[in-house]
C-alpha cells in the first residue's frame, strides 16, 4: 500500500475590507481555485504507482481554474486510484535500522501481567534522579512534577532478582491511533474513568511517528531525538502501580497513549537513511510496533473526511478551496499498512458519528476489544454520559460552512478510498453516503 502522502500547506491571507470588494472575490476565487487545483495535482502524482508521471495532464490555464474544470480534475484522480501491497520488512531489517530499541525491549513480557512489561537491569549509580535529563519533562511542565514525584520514590521501587538490582518498565498494552479531530480525546478521557486503565500524561507524547526522530512539532526538521527510556519514563507512573499489585501475583491493570499521528504519520524517513529520494520509507511504526509488541492493539476512531476537513481547515470566504491535510483523510491507505502486520481481530475501527450518537454502545464495544473486566451500572453511567471533550472550538465556527462547490470536490475526491475502506471492514456506513447506517 502506498503509505504517506506529502501535500503542501498553503496559507492564503485576505484582508476583510479587499474581501467586500467585488473585484477582489473574483481574483480570490480564481487564486483558491488553482491552489486547490496544485493540491489535486500534487495528489495525482502521490498516488501514481511509480511517482514518476501524473494521473492526468493539467493545463494550468485561467480560463480552465472554472468549477466544471475541477470536477473533471477530481474524476480524473478518482478513476485511477490504485491500491497495491506494500514490502514488510522482516525484523532483521528492522533490528538493523533500530538496534537500541531491540535491546531494551525484551521478546517476552511478564507472564502474569496484561499490560506487556519486564524487569530492567540498573547500571550505575542509581542514586542519581533517573528523570533529570528527560526531555519529555523538559517540554511539558506536568510531566516534570510527575517525573519529580517518582524520582522521591524511585530507589524504593527497585526490586533485586537473580541478584541484579532491577525496575519495572511497561509499554502501552493498546494505543488509539487516529485520527485528528476525529473524537481520539474523547475516547482517552472516557477510557480513563474504568478502573482496570491507567493513562497519564501527555495524551499525545507522538513518540513513534515524531519525537523518537528529533520531530518536536509536525512539519519541522529533526533536532534532538527522543531516545527510547524517555518514552517508556511516561509509563513509570503506571508501572508502579502495577509493581504493587504484583505483591498479589498478578495485576489486571493497562495502560495507553493516544498519538493521533501514529496511524498515519511517516513524514520522518524522508530526514533518514538517505530516504530523500525513495519512493516509500524502508520501514514504517506498525512494523516497529508489531515487531515488539505482536499482540497490541489498536483503536482508531473516523469521520466522514469531508466534516473532517471543514473542521480542521481554514474556509476563506467566496473560495473554493480549503487548507487542509488532505492526505489524513485517506483512511483505507493507512489502514491497510497496518493490517499488513497486524490481524484484524487487533484493530477497532469506529466511526466518530456513531460514537457521538450513542456513546454507552461505542464503549462497551471498546471495553470487550480491551477485554476489559464488567463495570457497574454507576460507572457505566458516569462514563457514557460524561459530556463530549474537545468538541470545535467556537471561532472555528464563525468561519461559516464550507461552499457547496468544496463539499462537493472532496466528496469526489474521497469517495473511492471510502468504497474501499467500506470494503475492508465490510460495512456501508464507512462510505458515509448517507444510504446506510452504522449497526
Amino acid at each position: 500500500m502506498i503509505s504517506e502522502f506529502v501535500f503542501s500547506a498553503v496559507h492564503l491571507k485576505v484582508d476583510h475590507e479587499t474581501q467586500r470588494r467585488s473585484a477582489s472575490c473574483i481574483w480570490c476565487s480564481k487564486v483558491c481555485g488553482f491552489i486547490l487545483l496544485l493540491v489535486f495535482i500534487v495528489a495525482s502524482y502521490v498516488l501514481s504507482s511509480e511517482r514518476k508521471t501524473l494521473l492526468f495532464a493539467p493545463y494550468l490555464m485561467e480560463e480552465d481554474l472554472s468549477e466544471d474544470a475541477l470536477r473533471d480534475v477530481v474524476r480524473s484522480i478518482a478513476t485511477k486510484v490504485k491500491f497495491r501491497a506494500r514490502r514488510v520488512p522482516d525484523v532483521s531489517e528492522l533490528m538493523g535500522l533500530e538496534e537500541h530499541m531491540f535491546s531494551v525491549v525484551p521478546r517476552r513480557f511478564l507472564p502474569d501481567l496484561k499490560n506487556p512489561c519486564w524487569f530492567e537491569e540498573l547500571h550505575g549509580d542509581v542514586s542519581a534522579d533517573p528523570y533529570g535529563s528527560n526531555l519529555f519533562g523538559r517540554s511539558f511542565r506536568q510531566i516534570q512534577l510527575i517525573f519529580e514525584q517518582l524520582s522521591g520514590l524511585f530507589r524504593r521501587r527497585l526490586t533485586r532478582r537473580d541478584g541484579k538490582l532491577q525496575r519495572l518498565r511497561c509499554l502501552p498494552y493498546f494505543y488509539i491511533i487516529g485520527q485528528p479531530k476525529c473524537g481520539t480525546t474523547d475516547l482517552y478521557e472516557r477510557l480513563r474513568l474504568h478502573p482496570d486503565v491507567r493513562l497519564t500524561p501527555p495524551k499525545e507524547p507522538h513518540w513513534w511517528t515524531r519525537k523518537r526522530f528529533g520531530i518536536v512539532r509536525s512539519g519541522e526538521r529533526p533536532h534532538t531525538r527522543f531516545p527510547l527510556d524517555h518514552y517508556l519514563d511516561l509509563f513509570d507512573p503506571v508501572a508502579l502501580q502495577i509493581q504493587q499489585s504484583l505483591l498479589g501475583n498478578s495485576s489486571s491493570n493497562i495502560t495507553s497513549e493516544a498519538s493521533a499521528s501514529t496511524m498515519w504519520d511517516n513524514n520522518a524517513w524522508l530526514y533518514l537513511h538517505g530516504n530523500s529520494t525513495g519512493a516509500e520509507p524502508p520501514s514504517l511504526v506498525q512494523d516497529l510496533i508489531h515487531a515488539l509488541q505482536p499482540d497490541a492493539r489498536f483503536i482508531a476512531i473516523l469521520r466522514d473526511p469531508v466534516e473532517r476537513s471543514e473542521v480542521t481547515g481554514v474556509l476563506i470566504p467566496n473560495c473554493v478551496c480549503v487548507q487542509v491535510r488532505l492526505q489524513v483523510g485517506l483512511y483505507v491507505v493507512y489502514l491497510l499498512d497496518w493490517m499488513s502486520v497486524f490481524s484484524r481481530d487487533q484493530l477497532l475501527v469506529l466511526r466518530l458519528e456513531d460514537h457521538a450518537s450513542n456513546p454507552e454502545l461505542s464503549m462497551s464495544r471498546i471495553f470487550r476489544f480491551l477485554r476489559l473486566g464488567a463495570l457497574s451500572d454507576q460507572r457505566q453511567r458516569q462514563i457514557s454520559k460524561r459530556p463530549a471533550s474537545n468538541t470545535r472550538h467556537p471561532s472555528d465556527r464563525d468561519l461559516g460552512p464550507m461552499r457547496p462547490i468544496t463539499r462537493e470536490l472532496l466528496t469526489l475526491f474521497y469517495a473511492p478510498f471510502n468504497q474501499r475502506l467500506a470494503e475492508v471492514l465490510q460495512d456501508e456506513s464507512f462510505t458515509w453516503d448517507g444510504r446506510s447506517e452504522h449497526t
